[in-house]
């Protein structure tokens, strides 16, 4: 029965850190993307079977937790508590009840994280979506043409926030410009344009 725990973590393990080395290079793909866990629609069969129905996020179901993450958290803590178990001396049949109720409570302190990642990431898209058409100053100096990124500082909810910047202007938009954000390129980098009236200071 050790062997069965051995093999559930070492695999475990091994999954866990492909993905986390690839989200690491960026190579992680749209399977390992934090959205795929949590759109608005869970679907279950993108994970696991390749065919099924969605299911909604906020299901309280077990399979409303279910994920690639997920089942390879939960296999992986199966195994080492079951090896944890049968080297505290508990008998097998304990060994495995404790060994699926922590695989069970992975999965779900998994899910828990990766919907609170995915809900800060969303509620910082919707902060740089909201920052179109409201003005700024380069903080460092952005290429014309779109030839290269600087960055902008502006202000928004009452703090100073610092974003990449790129700009179609026919010349380099130099430190202490000031700009007017005209659109959302990703969600770190704006496209911004010159206030003409504004007085550069370098």
């Amino acid at each position: 029965m050790f062997t069965v725990f051995l093999f559930a973590a070492v695999l475990g393990g091994i999954v866990f850190v492909v993905q986390f080395l690839l989200a690491l290079v960026g190579m992680g793909g749209d399977e390992f993307d934090i959205a795929d866990d949590f759109p608005d629609q869970v679907d279950v069969s993108d994970d696991l079977f390749g065919a099924g129905e969605a299911i909604d996020q906020g299901s309280t179901s077990l399979f409303g937790v279910i994920s690639f993450r997920t089942v390879v958290a939960a296999v992986m803590f199966f195994g080492l508590i079951g090896m944890a178990s049968l080297e505290a001396g508990l008998t097998t049949f304990l060994a495995w009840i404790v060994a699926l109720g922590g695989g069970f409570l992975a999965m779900f302190a998994v899910h828990w994280l990766m919907k609170q990642l995915y809900e800060l990431r969303q509620n910082g898209s919707i902060r740089i979506q909201r920052s179109v058409g409201r003005s700024g100053t380069v903080y460092i100096p952005i290429p014309p043409q779109r030839s290269g990124t600087g960055k902008i500082q502006l202000r928004m909810q009452g703090r100073i926030m610092e974003y990449a910047a790129v700009t179609a202007e026919q010349e380099k938009l130099s430190t202490g410009a000031k700009v007017v954000v005209v659109n959302v390129l990703t969600p770190t980098t704006l496209e911004v344009e010159l206030i003409r009236d504004s007085v550069s200071t370098a």
